[in-house]
């Protein structure tokens, strides 16, 4: 394997960890928000469209990191060789200037 597309792997491999790991914690703020703040909503169907509109920003953000870590694991080569050009780009200017 060549250094480029080691650099790749370790880059896409911490990206799927970050993504993931927001998914988490997003999880867990929605949960904690819902049970903290469960009797300040008032009585009746409030508590199911709550409980509905949750679970539903629950689903969607769950599913669109989903999908963006298929799709970054699909062209992670064209992502990231542009984005390590670049970085290294970067890196050479500040050392030479």
């Amino acid at each position: 394997m060549s250094d480029l597309n080691q650099r790749i792997e370790a880059v896409y491999k911490r990206d799927v960890i970050i993504a993931w790991a927001f998914v988490i914690g997003l999880w867990f703020a929605v949960i904690f928000v819902a049970i903290a703040t469960w009797k300040l909503a008032p009585e009746g169907p409030w508590h199911i469209i709550l409980l509905i509109g949750g679970v539903a920003v629950l689903l969607f953000n769950t599913a669109s990191i989903g999908a963006l870590v298929k799709h970054y694991k699909e062209d992670k080569h064209f992502i990231y060789t542009l984005d390590l050009k670049y970085l290294d780009e970067m890196r050479n200017r500040k050392a030479g200037g």
